[in-house]
């Protein structure tokens, strides 16, 4: 029986490994006024996840897929974001979010992760593989009345991408992803677990106090060449409305680095769509291998060390360098 629930879930990830699993069936018809309604929606929850919050990181291990496999006990965290509006230009919305981190009277502040969203997009930049992130199209008849959501990392490098529709059920607004890829996170990686990605459907909603990222993750390693299920993961991220820490420390970081980080958005834009997607060598404990550096100078700004034009000459060229072309 055991051997045939292996061969059963294996067969499955033949399957939706082969193509983009889809979100769902199209969206219904609508009228050009409830095609508009939804959108203002839509957007409206999207912006609602502006603001300054208390976070908490609750991540647990469930099911074990793989017999010998004992789930880890599971792990909180938490501390405080800021979550500013970076960029709106109607169908396109991007959210920067910035740790706020107080030591020995002093407030950090840490570049967090970045989420876009884009309105019915042709394609999106997900990850396929160690290293390696490449452009999936949407298909045409999944994209209308639906969103995709790409999540970057510290360095505005990519992590994930993947697409869905804002609903109503139980008179709760949601979006939900459909499957997707994602790498290794350093949670897991300081570990030296048997697996090395996710496959995963992500969820966003809005409570009254907040909002919150839920996650179901399988997590999946390699076992004689083949992708396999290892254990579940399920992960809540709950984001509280909360004015009692120094936000100010990430708006004032925000102003003098946003400027650099502008360009170096671009320039993984650049190198994307000029290399194919991106492809840079990962250490899953820290990010790409340029990632620290790049972090480096954004504090070098703000410190006056150097001054922004001389930074981003040295980031463009840093991250050309350490990317590669499709093969």
């Amino acid at each position: 029986m055991k051997k045939m629930v292996r061969l059963s879930i294996a067969a499955a990830l033949l399957v939706v490994t082969a193509a983009p699993a889809l979100a769902d069936g199209p969206v219904r018809v609508r009228t050009p006024e409830q095609e508009q309604a939804s959108f203002e929606a839509d957007r409206r929850d999207i912006l609602a996840m502006a603001g300054n919050y208390k976070v908490r990181f609750d991540m647990r291990e469930s099911t074990p897929w793989r017999e010998g496999y004992t789930p880890i006990e599971p792990k909180i965290s938490g501390g405080h974001e800021s979550v500013r509006v970076i960029e709106d230009t109607g169908r396109v919305i991007r959210l920067q979010h910035l740790l706020v981190v107080s030591h020995e009277g002093k407030d950090h502040v840490i570049k967090h992760w970045r989420q876009d969203w884009e309105y019915e997009p042709a394609k999106v930049l997900v990850y396929s593989g160690p290293d390696s992130w490449t452009w999936e199209e949407v298909p045409e008849r999944m994209r209308p009345g639906r969103w995709s959501q790409t999540v970057y990392q510290v360095d505005d490098s990519p992590r994930y991408g993947g697409w869905g529709q804002w609903t109503t059920e139980a008179g709760i607004r949601r979006w939900r992803s459909n499957w997707t890829w994602r790498p290794l996170a350093r949670r897991d990686a300081v570990r030296g677990p048997v697996y090395d990605r996710y496959y995963a459907i992500n969820r966003h909603q809005a409570f009254p106090g907040g909002w919150i990222h839920w996650q179901d993750n399988t997590k999946m390693g390699l076992f004689d060449g083949k992708l396999e299920p290892v254990v579940q993961e399920y992960v809540l991220n709950t984001y509280t409305k909360f004015y009692g820490y120094n936000a100010k420390a990430a708006d004032d970081y925000w102003a003098a680095t946003k400027g650099y980080w502008a360009a170096v958005r671009g320039e993984w834009d650049r190198i994307a769509a000029a290399k194919n997607g991106i492809r840079i060598t990962e250490a899953a404990e820290s990010g790409t291998v340029i990632a620290s550096r790049l972090l480096e100078i954004a504090g070098e700004i703000q410190s006056g060390k150097v001054k922004e034009a001389d930074a981003i000459r040295t980031a463009r060229a840093l991250m050309d360098q350490a990317t590669r072309a499709a093969e």
